[in-house]
């Protein structure tokens, strides 16, 4: 009888310990989800406050979203400009007609708002500066 009285208090001792490790670690992860749950609401603040001083920048551009960055970001490294077709097979999304009629949609939206120039029709490309002194 001793014996299991001895093998219990083992796995009793086993079971305190594995409940104090335990209780460290939610202690730990519960620092850490403070923590991260405060950088999410200081990003958070810094976008409405971003949102809250863009109509007051020049133009008032409101930020773009991923996929029109993607798209300016290809214009950066082209000085002859680029087609809608073009930043398909660029960007990896296929050259059907949806993806380039989609794509040519979005290069529109960005001359609408000036961040790009369409000097010929179908053709696009970020504006040049104006007036070189050579």
């Amino acid at each position: 009888m001793q014996e299991f009285l001895e093998q219990i208090e083992i796995r009793e001792a086993a079971g305190r310990d594995l409940a104090g490790r335990l209780r460290s670690q939610i202690a730990e992860l519960t620092a850490q989800l403070a923590a991260a749950e405060q950088a999410l609401e200081r990003l958070k603040i810094t976008r409405e406050t971003i949102l809250d001083i863009v109509p007051d920048l020049p133009g008032g551009l409101a930020p773009l979203p991923s996929p029109y960055r993607q798209i300016l970001a290809l214009f950066e490294n082209t000085a002859n400009g680029l087609h809608s077709k073009d930043v398909c097979l660029a960007r990896g999304t296929g050259t059907e007609p949806r993806h380039v009629e989609g794509t040519r949609a979005k290069l529109k939206r960005l001359v609408n708002r000036g961040i790009l120039t369409e000097p010929e029709p179908g053709l696009f490309q970020l504006p040049q500066p104006e007036g070189h002194p050579d």
